[in-house]
């Protein structure tokens, strides 16, 4: 029998590299195409980099009446909904906190903890706005351990977003923002924060998700990930794998495993922008009520592609009204950018310039048209009681919004023009005089007050020594005239 003759070892051996060059190429090729990094370096560099721009906050607040108990410090960024709570909720453990009684016996200082970042050389940092809403005293303590009072620049309840500011030196460590458009489901990120009051403590996970609804406010489009949060965390940053801030750590699920959520930091950079030019957020207005093309409105209508937002109704002299948009129309574009969902439609005239001419096009009666609609300013309503405290408005101590068409129907107030009070510091001076949420103002030292702007600039004018009269209206007790010191 005949031995087998033996395969050439040359050929054998080109066959091998080809197909190690094959296999480079093809992990080469993936590599090239892979569009996040799956694998992560070293948090530790990630860490060092970050902690020394995130701090922690100690707030305190008066609590007024109740009995001694279990209280939940900060504001509850889910009115109504029990499956979510915010970070502070469960801080207390059902530990009664501490009490200090004020001139109403049932009157107690609450404290409450989170986290923040800082944005600049100035001093400005980042936060939630439960954290800081209506708090007394907030201190900001650095990971060396230094303490600084901190004031608050502006609120956003609608985004549950704050900026305070502290006074220190030029030396300030900052953090670097990156994109949350750009972050994917699947890449890494890292949590900075302090639970519990643990401080600088350093969590990892993955973006679970993005674009999330979870009932919190009109603006909702959270990214998800399971990154280790708990209570404390709040206003901590979400950073990517270069070490940037693309989220603001803001909400968990009671009880969830692996869930939490972060805000944007897309949509926190333009928040932040106002709240510290302005103390305040201002956001687009078109006046109109809508809804999504869902189940046989779509077809109903003559709508293809079910894209779409479908006019409910539309607000009498309000800007959309005035454009002449009508209701049942079939909103399909604004500025060119095609409106998919009433949400998405709602992102976009929140981002709009109030004042700016928007291009808005329509479908009516099977017909497309594109109508000018001049922006106007979103209002707040007496539901939305989180007006921005800052010191440009009174240091009176209450906050005030313009009358709208909208306001006055839902409150059968009759007059079209003056100031109505949507919030009123506990203890403040308003407070003391018997200012009440709800209240129109209608003159202040007799003169007449048709807006926001003309009352702060009477109250500049007119505040010294013998203070302020105004003439106020209220639901179901009529003309009322408060004298303010």
């Amino acid at each position: 029998m005949k031995p087998k003759k033996a395969f050439n070892k040359p050929i054998a051996i080109m066959v091998a590299a080809l197909l190690i060059f094959a296999s480079g190429l093809q992990v080469a090729t993936a590599a090239k195409n892979a569009p996040v990094r799956m694998i992560p370096e070293n948090f530790s560099v990630l860490a060092k980099d970050v902690s020394p721009a995130v701090v922690h906050i100690r707030v305190e607040k008066t609590v007024q009446g109740g009995a001694a108990g279990r209280h939940h410090f900060g504001n509850q960024p889910f009115q109504g909904d029990d499956r979510f709570k915010d970070f502070f909720d469960e801080f207390f453990g059902g530990r009664n906190p501490r009490e200090f009684h004020q001139r109403n016996p049932h009157d107690f200082k609450q404290k409450g903890l989170g986290t923040g970042f800082i944005i600049d050389q100035d001093g400005y940092i980042v936060t939630n706005n439960h954290v800081v809403k209506d708090a007394d005293q907030i201190t900001v303590v650095f990971n060396d351990e230094r303490e600084f009072d901190a004031e608050i620049v502006g609120r956003d309840p609608h985004t549950d977003l704050a900026l305070i500011k502290i006074d220190a030196n030029k030396d300030l460590p900052t953090v670097r923002l990156g994109s949350s458009d750009k972050l994917q489901v699947g890449e890494w990120v890292a949590a900075i924060g302090s639970p519990f009051g643990l401080e600088q403590t350093v969590t990892a996970g993955i973006v679970s998700a993005k674009g999330r609804v979870i009932g919190s406010g009109p603006y909702d489009d959270f990214i998800q990930t399971d990154a280790s949060i708990n209570p404390g965390n709040s206003g901590g940053p979400l950073i990517n794998m270069n070490g940037e801030v693309v989220g603001i750590n803001t909400a968990i699920i009671a009880g969830g495993q692996g869930i939490g959520f972060a805000i944007p930091i897309d949509l926190a950079t333009g928040v932040i922008k106002q709240l510290k030019a302005d103390g305040e957020v201002t956001r687009g207005w078109l006046g109109i009520t809508i809804q999504d093309l869902k189940g046989d409105l779509a077809e109903y209508y003559g709508v293809k592609d079910k894209t779409g937002v479908l006019v409910a109704s539309v607000i009498p002299g309000d800007p959309a009204d005035e454009a002449g948009i009508k209701a049942h129309d079939i909103i399909l574009e604004v500025n060119g950018e095609k409106v998919k969902t009433s949400r998405n439609l709602t992102a976009k005239s929140a981002k709009l310039a109030v004042g700016d001419k928007a291009s808005v096009t329509v479908l009516r009666d099977g017909k497309e048209k594109t109508l000018s609609v001049k922006v106007g300013k979103r209002p707040l309503t007496l539901a939305a009681t989180d007006a921005p405290q800052h010191k440009k408005e009174t240091e009176y101590g209450f906050q005030v919004a313009d009358l709208t068409p909208e306001m006055a129907r839902r409150f059968n107030m009759e007059e079209n023009k003056g100031v109505v009070v949507v919030g009123v510091n506990a203890n403040s001076k308003a407070d003391k005089a018997g200012i009440q949420k709800g209240d129109l103002i209608l003159e202040v030292n007799r003169q007449d007050v048709e807006s926001v702007s003309e009352f702060k600039k009477l109250i500049q004018d007119d505040e010294g020594a013998n203070g302020i009269d105004l003439l106020i209206k209220r639901i179901q007790a009529g003309y009322v005239v408060i004298h303010l010191v």
